[in-house]
């Protein structure tokens, strides 16, 4: 009989490392397991693409953008069933390990408020892992149009100016392709994780809070 693995925020780490992940069947299902594809998507942080569209909604600050201010409620969000995902891959467990990442200062949230009445509301967010200079997007959410969208814009912003050498998305939708995300193969992504892993990146490098124009100038920086 073959013991059961019990994952812990260490043997996640050691994980992502060699380029693995975990994945639950769905958010019921307690049954966690690891993902290595032989595709592999990145968004180039030099050739990320923002259209007129979005540049302007983020140069308007439509939304209030942060960074880790409600880690939980952003995998929580994520998490959700949803007109368009009938379920997710995120279950309690995986909450519980990435919070305690989180804890660490191994994981980060980018959140996007809307600001009503002087009170905020999650609108949109994304949640990753940072080792090194390597940033491993899990997932992200919107309940309101361009909330997840400027949410990335935020994130890509932050990792060029914090030095960052890629931006792991897992796989490529047409939503990330939209932004310039690619598959590579398994092995040249290797190449690219152990070089970014050895790199020094700060994701604090700008404050918690910065207006879209500050965040367009990051992008506009290293295209």
């Amino acid at each position: 009989m073959t013991a059961e693995i019990i994952l812990t925020p260490d043997l996640v780490l050691q994980a992502y490392a060699i380029g693995v992940f975990p994945m639950a069947d769905g958010r019921e299902d307690d049954h966690i397991f690891w993902v290595d594809p032989d595709k592999r998507g990145i968004l180039p942080l030099d050739k990320f693409h923002v259209s007129k569209r979005l540049r302007k909604t983020v140069r308007n600050d439509h939304f209030v953008v942060t960074v880790d201010t409600d880690f939980k409620g952003v995998m929580e969000a994520c998490a959700e069933d949803t007109p368009r995902r009938s379920s997710t891959w995120i279950n309690d467990e995986i909450i519980d390990l990435y919070v305690a990442l989180f804890k660490r200062g191994y994981a980060h949230s980018v959140e996007c408020y809307l600001l009503e009445d002087g009170k905020r509301t999650l609108v949109g967010g994304l949640y990753g892992v940072s080792m090194g200079g390597a940033f491993f997007g899990e997932s992200m959410f919107t309940r309101v149009r361009d909330a997840s969208k400027v949410a990335l814009v935020h994130l890509v912003g932050r990792l060029n100016a914090g030095g960052y050498q890629l931006l792991d998305t897992q796989f490529v939708t047409d939503h990330l392709a939209g932004f310039g995300a690619i598959e590579i193969p398994r092995d040249v992504y290797q190449v690219r994780l152990q070089k970014a892993l050895e790199k020094a990146a700060n994701f604090y490098s700008t404050p918690a809070e910065v207006d879209g124009s500050s965040i367009l100038q990051s992008i506009t920086q290293t295209s």
